[in-house]
């Protein structure tokens, strides 16, 4: 079995990122760090079960000799809701169970917290991303339980594709989350939406 696990904005500079999430939601990230192995930095966001992850290039580090994860390497324009990240506690069987192009497990970490993520050869998951990138926490350490609560909650997370159906049927059985809906659309499109101190605010 699937879990919502996080949702990952992605930006061409760590600060453009997190302005336009604090903008948006009316909240303060914190939190989050360095990645060496794929030379990205973030920052997050608590939300209860789950969080949400601003994620970049970043310019201190050597850049890889592989593509970075969410396709990062081609990432260009405002920052924007890219890609949602599914745990799972078997990673090579929920590999085995997922369309091909999901990636291989590889094992990395960031502080205190330790993971395996399906990381695809070429940066870019199935379904032009809308397919979940997969994790398996090692540990019981989960950055969502270290956040401070700042009182925001996911609403609904909207997953738009013109193969919606091939991509629900993937997830049927598997990801039982009401707040994930899958829905057709000419192109990809992520949108969430989010109760927050100030009301009902939007990311996409």
């Amino acid at each position: 079995m699937l879990a919502l696990d996080h949702l990952a904005v992605s930006a061409g500079t760590l600060a453009e990122g997190v302005a336009a999430v604090e903008d948006a939601l009316g909240v303060a990230l914190a939190g989050g760090g360095v990645h060496p192995h794929m030379a990205t930095h973030n920052r997050l966001l608590g939300m209860g079960d789950l969080y949400l992850e601003v994620i970049a290039a970043d310019p201190a580090a050597p850049a890889p000799a592989w593509p970075r994860w969410f396709d990062l390497d081609h990432f260009s324009g405002p920052p924007r809701l890219t890609n949602w990240v599914a745990r799972c506690d078997d990673l090579a069987a929920a590999v085995a169970a997922s369309p091909e192009g999901v990636g291989v497990p590889v094992q990395l970490s960031r502080g205190d917290y330790r993971w395996q993520m399906a990381v695809p050869a070429d940066g870019c998951l199935p379904f032009d991303g809308c397919f979940p990138a997969l994790i398996r926490w090692q540990g019981a350490a989960h950055p969502a339980q270290a956040l401070p609560d700042v009182g925001v909650r996911l609403i609904r997370l909207e997953v738009a594709h013109p193969q919606a159906d091939a991509l629900a049927a993937l997830l049927a059985g598997r990801l039982a989350d009401p707040r994930l809906v899958i829905v057709p659309g000419p192109q990809k499109a992520l949108r969430a939406s989010f109760a927050t101190p100030h009301g009902l605010r939007w990311l996409q």
